[in-house]
C-alpha cells in the first residue's frame, strides 16, 4: 500500500516550526552577534539628527581638546544560555535576575526572552528559548555561542525528567567545553527529588571529571520570591565567576 501523503495541517505546522527557528537564529546573530558597538545603539537618532559640523582649520584651539571628556570605555560582553522543559521556570529565572517581580501563574515562552545585566567589568547576556518540545530542535544551534550554559530542572516533574535528561547529554556532546550550571528549582516543594537523586537521575556522576559542570539547588517559585532567593544568589556568584 502506498504511504499517505502529509496532511495539509502538518506541512503547515513543519513550515511554521522551520520558521521560528530561522528566526530564532537570526534575531540571536543580530542581537548577540553585533560586538560592543550595539551599546551605542540609544545614541544612533541622535547622531542622525544632529549632524556634527568639523571646525575650520584657524577655528580649531589645542586647548579645547583638554576640556573634552575622554570616551566612555567600552564594556565586554558574556553571554549566558538559559534551557530546560517548559515549566521548569526558565522565564521566572530571568525575571528574579533582572529585579522584576515573578509573573502569576504558568507562562510558557513560545519563542524566547533576553535580560541584559551590567557587571563592574563585562555585560552579561542571558538569552531563554522556550522549552516546548517543537523548540528543543533548536537549541543546539545556539550553544556554540554562548560562554555558560544554565540548565533548569523542574525537581518535582519526576515523569519528565528523562526527558530533561536526554536533552541535557545532548547539549553536553554538542559542546564538550562548554561550562554548564544545572539548577534544580522548586526544591522547596513536598515532591521534589534530593540533590542526589538528581544528580543519579540526571547521569551527572558519569560525565568525564575534566568538564565544569554545577548542580545547584533553587525554589523560583512563580508567587513570592526575590533575587535575595538564596539559591538564585549562589546562581548569579557562579555564573559571574565562570564569565570573569
Amino acid at each position: 500500500m502506498a504511504p499517505r501523503p502529509l496532511g495539509p495541517l502538518v506541512l503547515a505546522l513543519g513550515g511554521a516550526a522551520a520558521v521560528l527557528g530561522s528566526v530564532l537564529f537570526i534575531l540571536w546573530k543580530t542581537y548577540f552577534g553585533r560586538g560592543p558597538e550595539r551599546r551605542w545603539d540609544r545614541g544612533e537618532a541622535w547622531w542622525g539628527a544632529e549632524a556634527a559640523r568639523l571646525p575650520e582649520w584657524d577655528e580649531w584651539d589645542p586647548e579645547d581638546e583638554e576640556d573634552e571628556e575622554p570616551a566612555l570605555e567600552e564594556l565586554e560582553q558574556r553571554e549566558v544560555l538559559v534551557l530546560g522543559l517548559d515549566g521548569a521556570g526558565k522565564s521566572t529565572f530571568l525575571r528574579v535576575l533582572s529585579g522584576k517581580p515573578p509573573l502569576e501563574g504558568h507562562i510558557p515562552t513560545w519563542g524566547f526572552n533576553s535580560v541584559r545585566l551590567p557587571t563592574k567589568d563585562f555585560e552579561v547576556d542571558l538569552l531563554e528559548i522556550g522549552g516546548s518540545q517543537n523548540l528543543r530542535f533548536y537549541w543546539k544551534e545556539f550553544v556554540n555561542e554562548v560562554d555558560v550554559l544554565v540548565f533548569v530542572v523542574d525537581s518535582a516533574d519526576r515523569l519528565r525528567l528523562p526527558w530533561a535528561r536526554q536533552e541535557l547529554h545532548k547539549l553536553l556532546d554538542k559542546d564538550p567545553d562548554l561550562p554548564v550550571v544545572v539548577v534544580a528549582n522548586k526544591q522547596d516543594l513536598s515532591e521534589a527529588m534530593s540533590m542526589v537523586e538528581l544528580q543519579r537521575e540526571l547521569g551527572l556522576q558519569a560525565l568525564d571529571h575534566q568538564r565544569e559542570v554545577f548542580l545547584l539547588a533553587a525554589s523560583i517559585a512563580p508567587a513570592g520570591p526575590s533575587f535575595e532567593e538564596p539559591g538564585t544568589v549562589h546562581i548569579w556568584k557562579l555564573l559571574l565567576e565562570l564569565l570573569s
